[in-house]
């Protein structure tokens, strides 16, 4: 656990004293089908990734009245603190998280520190009961556009408009371009490589074996060796926007600096027509 997050991260055991903290709310954000129904955290409330907190029609993230509803049903109110966690070490809980703080949670809206992967090791309280509350009248702000970039923004860093540094937090291999994608993985691009000039931290080097955040002493110097040390804007990228998101949600909630988080990624860049890319590896895709 990172030293001092209460700000933005709980521990497994701040919330197992809280479950019963009517001021509280938790959310379970996974994306592996029928992890949530199959048992969860007791009192957690499912948010389905791929209906949830996306636009099931254009490619977007819920929109206001959408996302407002749910929390509506959840019993969300002004001054309830939502605390969010899921499976794949926590990446789409980040995803989560990003999407609230766009409509207004600030530090209203914590990650559990090590998501259900550190849950399910401690052994502690699963059920498969569906929690239910009175619903709420919350009212959602318009989207926070500062915390989200769009291919503009990044072409902006990329042909010098705008200063910035651009994170890509894939793999070594994703990021040399020796492959498209990680093994198994449909959500592709016709181009492998990375966005010129931007810097690779994989996810994985900012958490510990249990999936909880390194030390901020540590967090911060593993992005400072790569030039990153907030006095520049930053964006983070991956394949699909939710793994930047759990690198996002270090940079800028726990460290402090300004991010944007790029959820188009790389199938958007590595498939748009007329931007550079960097393909260390000479990759060609053959469609296959």
């Amino acid at each position: 656990m990172t030293d001092n997050v209460s700000h933005s991260l709980v521990t497994a055991d701040w919330l197992k004293d809280n479950l019963e903290n009517p001021k509280v709310r938790v959310f379970e954000v996974s994306v592996d089908p029928g992890v949530y129904e199959k048992a969860h955290i007791p009192g957690a409330v499912n948010l389905d990734w791929h209906v949830d907190l996306v636009d099931t029609v254009n490619r977007d993230i819920a929109s206001r009245e959408k996302l407002q509803a749910q929390l509506r049903k959840a019993g969300v109110e002004e001054d309830t603190t939502v605390v969010i966690y899921g499976d794949h070490n926590n990446w789409f809980a980040a995803w989560g998280a990003w999407v609230l703080d766009v409509y207004g949670f600030g530090e209203r809206v914590k990650l559990l520190d090590g998501g259900r992967k550190l849950w399910e090791a401690r052994g502690l309280a699963l059920t498969d009961e569906l929690p239910s509350f009175k619903a709420s009248s919350i009212e959602l702000p318009e989207r926070d556009n500062s915390l989200r970039a769009r291919l503009a923004n990044v072409l902006d860093v990329v042909e010098g408009r705008i200063e910035g540094k651009l994170i890509d937090i894939r793999s070594p291999d994703e990021y040399l371009g020796k492959i498209f994608a990680p093994e198994g993985v449909k959500e592709l691009s016709i181009r492998a490589g990375h966005i010129p000039g931007a810097e690779n931290v994989p996810w994985a080097t900012i958490v510990n074996e249990d999936g909880t955040y390194k030390p901020l002493d540590e967090i911060r110097r593993i992005y400072a060796d790569k030039g990153v040390d907030g006095s520049r804007p930053v964006i983070t990228y991956c394949r699909i926007g939710e793994r930047s998101s759990h690198s996002w949600f270090a940079l800028k909630r726990l460290l402090g600096y300004e991010v944007r988080n790029y959820d188009g990624s790389w199938t958007e860049y590595g498939n748009a027509v007329g931007v550079p890319v960097t393909n260390e590896s000479g990759t060609v895709w053959l469609g296959k």
